[in-house]
């Protein structure tokens, strides 16, 4: 699968290593581990600060695969003087969101493919 010039060009800045802050941090979730239905890409300005700004991007296409929101990405970045990029390419969870789409500790309702599932490494912990 060809990769796109701009998840080339996140690739390139995350290579760059750590540059100081604003460090940016790019993730991706989706139901299963197979596509990116969500993006989510947070500005940390120092050290002692929350993530904040953060925006996010939710589709039903692989977002890891669209030039266009891989592009606004790129222009949240460069807006928020970012120094270092940091991004996981692999999908690392659930595209819903603990204590707002479901309760606080349990498992979502909609992503079965995630229950009981470590996050990083996809495997089961049961």
């Amino acid at each position: 699968m060809a990769q796109g010039k701009n998840i080339k060009l996140i690739n390139k800045k995350v290579r760059k290593g750590q540059k100081g802050y604003p460090v940016a941090t790019v993730a991706f979730y989706g139901p299963t581990d197979k596509v990116a239905s969500k993006l989510v890409c947070s500005i940390i300005k120092n050290e002692y600060a929350e993530p904040e700004p953060m925006k996010k991007w939710i589709s039903e296409i692989d977002l890891r695969k669209s030039e266009k929101i891989l592009g606004e990405v790129l222009e949240f970045i460069d807006a928020n003087k970012v120094k270092t990029v940091s991004m996981i390419n692999s999908i690392i969870g659930c595209p819903h969101e603990e204590g707002i789409d479901y309760p606080e500790g349990e498992s979502c309702p909609e992503c079965k493919y995630w229950k009981g599932r470590d996050r990083f490494t996809h495997e089961l912990l049961h």
